[in-house]
């Protein structure tokens, strides 16, 4: 047990909080910044839930938009693993309301990790900002990158670009002593800690509850929740974690309507909403203009994206967790807090 302080920034978020529970089971002392401390105890049930003593997690009130109370919380910290970054369940209209935010956060958390005298941080970034300006014939890899300039993505996918970029050159122009790692997850799963459920969450839900009357012929390519904290983990202290990016993957894209089968076939009576039904392209393609929702799914009909996490497993010793597994985790862990429909 090392005792060293960890800040985790966005410790109610569904990655954060499972980065706050690993924590502290490998003997690190944490701090987690909130956007509002009302949330503290929200955040403590979830890091008990996760199994681990919510009582030794210390405080802190930040936003990503304003410069203060930063310096505070990052006073102290040797590592800080920056997971903090708005994930929104509808894309806005203005591109700036997720890029702003999202970009300004980076560099703020660069600085006050300099000035903390850290280590080294990590950022969490996305899949999003390796894999959206180029269809390649191959598995993407961590040399892939997304243009973040690019007006033909969502801002979200933009947001994690732009706001990747932004670390980078901050710690390049203003913090060279500081060592920065980087880890790209893929779509989500996994167990939930909490009730407050994340726009990756949604999907899942949205299935198993039928709320959609059709399946978008769509796919994902998935990780467990627990192997990106341990990613994140892992990224903060091996020594050569310093400077790279590292790809969060578990196999094979899956396909929506493959994931409801799956549902289907492993949850049996639970399963009884999700929908059978897929939803032709055209129809998806036709309703896009009226619903913000369906035009961020048209570039992805049919569309299969391979990623590679060889070098996660090379360098780090990662092996994630089958896709299914880390799928139908989730959704018993949705069961469990009584969010599926009976």
């Amino acid at each position: 047990m090392s005792g060293e302080l960890v800040v985790v920034t966005g410790g109610s978020g569904f990655i954060g909080s499972h980065c706050i529970v690993q924590l502290l089971a490998a003997g690190h002392r944490v701090r987690t910044t909130v956007r509002s401390l009302a949330r503290a105890d929200e955040v403590r049930a979830m890091v008990a839930e996760g199994g681990a003593d919510a009582a030794a997690v210390e405080f802190a009130e930040v936003d990503l938009l304003h410069d203060d109370g930063w310096r505070e919380a990052f006073a102290g910290a040797t590592y800080v693993l920056h997971v903090a970054s708005p994930f929104p369940r509808h894309q806005p209209r203005d591109a700036a309301e997720l890029i702003r935010p999202a970009r300004e956060g980076a560099v703020r958390a660069v600085r006050a990790a300099r000035d903390a005298g850290a280590k080294r941080l990590v950022l969490t970034s996305s899949f999003a900002a390796v894999g959206y300006s180029a269809v390649l014939d191959r598995p993407y890899t961590e040399d892939d990158w997304t243009d973040p300039d690019d007006e033909k993505l969502t801002p979200y996918v933009r947001s994690k670009a732009a706001a990747e970029r932004a670390a980078w050159d901050a710690v390049e122009r203003e913090a060279p002593d500081l060592e920065l790692a980087v880890v790209n997850p893929t779509a989500v799963a996994g167990p939930i800690l909490g009730r407050d459920l994340s726009a990756s969450v949604d999907l899942m839900l949205t299935l198993l509850n039928g709320d959609a009357p059709a399946v978008p012929n769509a796919a994902s390519t998935f990780v467990d929740v627990r192997d990106v904290a341990a990613l994140h983990v892992a990224a903060m202290t091996h020594p050569d974690a310093a400077g790279e990016r590292f790809l969060a993957a578990s196999g094979d894209p899956i396909t929506y309507p493959a994931l409801a089968e799956l549902f289907r076939e492993r949850l049996g009576d639970a399963a009884k909403h999700v929908p059978t039904r897929r939803s032709p392209d055209w129809l998806v393609r036709a309703l896009a203009p009226f619903n913000r929702d369906l035009r961020t799914l048209v570039p992805e009909l049919g569309r299969l994206r391979y990623v590679s996490h060889e070098k996660a497993t090379r360098v780090l010793g990662w092996h994630p967790i089958p896709p299914d597994e880390a799928i139908i985790a989730m959704a018993e862990s949705l069961m469990r807090f009584g969010l599926v429909k009976p």
